[in-house]
């Protein structure tokens, strides 16, 4: 899988949701995807919340196979910034 089908996943959810924050999805050398109000891009920029994560294991996270609670706990994500937004991310992933 792609960042740009990991990305494509989440646009219908990210814009039904009514997020309105700026969170990027930090996958290293692998990209990034990010969300802006609503619209997801892989297109780098600032972010109030930087997630860092795995490609492998974002995409777990918007198929569902990886709950992002456990996630954060076992380590495999890491939130750079204001976590309030981290927390809000449910609804679109």
């Amino acid at each position: 899988m792609s960042l740009e089908s990991i990305a494509e996943r989440m646009k219908s959810r990210a814009a039904s949701s009514g997020f309105d924050r700026v969170v990027k999805f930090d996958c290293g050398d692998d990209g990034v995807v990010v969300i802006n109000k609503g619209e997801v891009t892989t297109t780098d920029m600032e972010a109030e919340c930087t997630i860092t994560v795995s490609k492998d294991d974002l995409d777990a996270l918007t198929t569902g196979e990886l709950d992002a609670t456990s996630a954060f706990m076992q380590g495999k994500i890491k939130i750079d910034g204001d976590m309030s937004i981290a927390m809000q991310l449910s609804q679109v992933l």
